[in-house]
């Protein structure tokens, strides 16, 4: 399959790579950025550029894969294409291109990407929604042969997916953020913490999150969560501490 993509950035620097490696051809990477569309583009085999007037228009797939609230003047600018119009993104529904054009639809993976970390895209999930059968099926056999777990789904279960996404990836990383600060400000090294968070997202695929929770909230020990509390000095991370200790116990009534 011919594919473009529109976009540099982590998500479609993993899902272009994994497309070449699955024997796509990449026709084209478009970034704002010339060097970053050089860069993905020199990764993948493709033509690099920063012009979506210079966007190639013979390809079975153009992949937008750009910042949420960019996206709907990147269709505007784009210039009229074959193939079908796809975005990657969790809460954007899948019409936005329907004033611009008629096969469009979503591939969504759930996963956290870095670029310099690898991932085994075999396993990613892959959510995908197409505006007709034959763009449904154009995204179902681009997915499958990409990754063992794909599904189709909905933009409006999507967008729910993507909270809940945020919930056990964003906020859980942003905990670690606020754990590094305290535990640092000890000179103790973050890696104490390690087989810890390891231990704890290793239960949850054999135990339910609830059954799992462990800690001082859940039976309420307010002498522990005082003295606790007393260490913190910065006001956000108190009303944190407070607010989520409360609503581990009213989930474990």
């Amino acid at each position: 399959m011919n594919v473009v993509f529109i976009g540099a950035g982590n998500l479609a620097t993993h899902l272009a790579r994994a497309c070449r490696s699955a024997g796509h051809t990449i026709v084209q990477v478009y970034s704002r950025t010339m060097e970053n569309a050089v860069l993905l583009a020199a990764q993948t085999g493709a033509e690099a550029t920063n012009e979506l007037s210079q966007i190639s228009p013979a390809a079975h797939l153009y992949i937008f894969s750009v910042k949420d609230d960019a996206l709907p003047a990147v269709i505007q600018q784009m210039p009229g294409t074959g193939g079908a119009w796809v975005h990657t993104a969790g809460s954007l529904p899948m019409q936005l291109f329907a004033a611009r054009k008629e096969e469009h639809g979503v591939i969504y993976p759930l996963q956290t990407f870095s670029k310099n970390r690898e991932i085994n895209f075999s396993s990613v999930p892959i959510f995908i929604e197409g505006s007709s059968p034959a763009t449904t099926r154009m995204l179902e056999e681009l997915s499958k042969s990409l990754s063992c777990n794909v599904h189709l789904l909905s933009g409006d279960k999507r967008r729910c997916l993507h909270l809940a996404a945020v919930y056990a990836c964003n906020f859980v990383n942003h905990m670690y953020t606020l754990a590094s600060e305290i535990i640092e400000k000890e000179e103790l090294p973050f890696g104490f913490l390690l087989p810890l968070i390891t231990e704890t997202a290793a239960k949850v695929r054999e135990i339910s999150p609830q059954a799992a929770q462990t800690g001082p909230a859940v039976r309420y020990d307010e002498e522990v969560m005082e003295k606790q509390l007393s260490l913190l000095t910065d006001p956000v991370m108190k009303e944190l501490y407070s607010l989520i200790s409360k609503d581990i116990h009213r989930h474990s009534l």
